[in-house]
């Protein structure tokens, strides 16, 4: 993989698999989903989805996946603020193995838009 290749997966641009608020909510009900919050951790700390995972899109690599020990075998949502540090999120955990990886369309601001519940 070149150099450029690789600069270029970390970019906020392009298309990946998406999936709207609504719907995570519902799978958070059926708990069949694991979220990915690639957040800075003061973000984190301020609103997110109960039982979202903290990962900054800065600190993600397949260690760091090891280490949180999450399963490349369930349906992974990336989330950040605006659907921007989710894209190359998604990107990553394919490049990683996950199959099943989706960001939260329109991001946590979609998420407060709606009023679903959060945790401080």
């Amino acid at each position: 993989m070149s150099i450029l290749t690789k600069m270029c997966q970390w970019l906020p641009f392009g298309k990946v698999p998406e999936m709207h608020a609504q719907g995570v909510y519902k799978r958070l009900q059926k708990n069949d989903v694991q979220i990915i919050d690639v957040r800075s951790k003061m973000e984190w700390d301020r609103s997110h989805i109960e039982g979202s995972i903290n990962l900054p899109i800065t600190s993600l690599s397949i260690d760091a996946i090891k280490q949180l020990e999450l399963s490349p075998e369930i349906t992974t949502v990336v989330i950040c603020l605006s659907a921007h540090r989710s894209i190359p999120g998604v990107r990553k955990l394919k490049q990683f193995g996950f199959t099943d990886v989706y960001q939260l369309e329109g991001g946590m601001l979609s998420w407060w838009k709606l009023s679903l519940p959060t945790s401080k």
